[in-house]
């Protein structure tokens, strides 16, 4: 069904701005992304900071640039690197091209196969249960608080072996960096987090040469990542390590937690949909992949930049330009998916397999199989143990975090007491 061709109807060098009303478009980019893609698969845009890119909108296309060799992640193909940023914390895998993209992604790939996941499904559970036997007693909460993001948040942490006194620090400094409340306390929670893990790898590191294990089990993962190569063995730099650390915890946890919380407030509202995966357990996953398809958990893949001039859809970007793709455009591109602004747990599951909110190519989320472990798992226990969940108007409205991550600040839902 998606064709090949996105209608054109405006010129597409054109510059025109992405956001023309940000408190808007925190609350429903999708509107804003629709009308510029109906103007063409590719539009040049300008961002909020001044900045010029080339934001890619239309499903075929968005797909095509993240296998397209001539855009590349590492800042250094960017003309203006200097106003672009650089590595938030050391140096990782997400910034990074062919060959050193393939040595860090090979690194760390097989802590994050299916069977080594699936493995988790007895903690992840456990992790669920407690923290809803501390929230149902109360009859009402903040669901963002109070299971999607601590569920994630301690799973990656055991994961990695972040010990259990330090979360709490680390979750804030996480939800500063990905949604800044201003640039002072941006670069703060930068500067702390960086130094914080810093210092727990040189501690892993020094435990690991002396045979034992510090803050955390011997085998967690940061301490296989610290431990010092074998002859012959890949290593990490120190820089790589640190940004290692950094994108594990923060996208290991930020994302789940978007999905988890998108995912119940889209079944709230479409009460319709709740009923019929409350009448048919089958449907959960579906419901999770429509879930990501409808509000995926990250709007656009980070920035990439063309290395030589690079044609997207009859459009030459030149050399040293930034390119935006939008994984949120995609998943609603109507030569995609029929009805891309309906939500339906029951979409034909080809259509469902489409969606790009885990990318596509080379960069495809290493965390995928985690995140589709740790949300039907959240969704399965929440709704079979409040079967009257709704949400709590009195205590407030849903809210969405001004960041490039999509996801909710907020979610006050109640339910009867006493529960199970």
């Amino acid at each position: 069904m998606p064709g090949q061709n996105q209608p054109r109807t405006e010129d597409p060098t054109e510059l025109v701005d992405m956001i023309e009303d940000p408190a808007g478009f925190v609350a429903d980019p999708h509107a804003r992304y629709a009308l510029l893609r109906a103007g063409g698969a590719v539009r040049h845009v300008r961002l909020p900071d001044g900045a010029t890119a080339w934001l890619v909108l239309g499903h075929d296309l968005v797909r095509a640039a993240l296998t397209d060799p001539g855009l590349c992640n590492d800042i250094r193909h960017s003309a203006t690197r200097l106003h672009d940023g650089g590595f938030a914390v050391g140096r990782n895998m997400l910034q990074a091209d062919p060959p050193d993209h393939t040595r860090l992604r090979r690194l760390v790939a097989r802590e994050f196969t299916g069977r080594r996941v699936e493995a988790l499904r007895p903690r992840v559970e456990r992790i669920t249960d407690e923290l809803l036997d501390a929230m149902l007693p109360a009859g009402h909460a903040d669901l963002v608080d109070a299971l999607a993001f601590p569920l994630p948040v301690t799973v990656i942490c055991e994961l990695l072996g972040v010990p259990r006194a330090d979360r709490d620090d680390f979750r804030r400094w996480s939800a500063e960096v990905v949604a800044a409340t201003d640039p002072v306390a941006a670069a703060t929670a930068q500067r702390d987090m960086a130094a914080y893990l810093t210092e727990l790898i040189a501690a892993k590191r020094a435990a690991g040469r002396a045979g034992g294990s510090a803050h955390g089990s011997a085998d967690d993962l940061l301490t296989a990542l610290a431990r010092t190569p074998a002859d012959g063995e890949e290593g990490l730099s120190a820089e790589e390590l640190l940004g290692m650390a950094f994108l594990l915890l923060v996208a290991g946890h930020e994302t789940t937690a978007n999905l988890i919380s998108s995912a119940v407030h889209l079944l709230l509202r479409h009460p319709d949909q709740l009923a019929a995966l409350r009448a048919d357990a089958s449907l959960l996953e579906a419901a999770v992949e429509e879930s990501l398809r409808y509000e995926p958990a990250t709007l656009a893949t980070n920035f990439r930049y063309a290395a030589r001039d690079v044609e997207l859809g009859g459009v030459t970007v030149p050399a040293g330009d930034t390119v935006i793709v939008s994984l949120a455009s995609a998943n609603r591109d109507p030569l995609a998916f029929r009805a891309p602004d309906r939500f339906d747990i029951r979409r034909d599951p080809a259509e469902l397999r489409r969606h790009v909110t885990f990318g596509h190519g080379i960069h495809h989320c290493l965390g995928a199989p985690l995140a589709r472990l740790e949300a039907p798992v959240a969704l399965r226990a929440l709704l079979t143990r409040c079967p009257e969940l709704a949400l709590d108007p009195e205590r407030g409205s849903a809210t969405w975090r001004p960041s490039l991550l999509h996801g909710l600040a907020t979610l006050p839902v109640r339910w009867p007491t006493p529960v199970r």
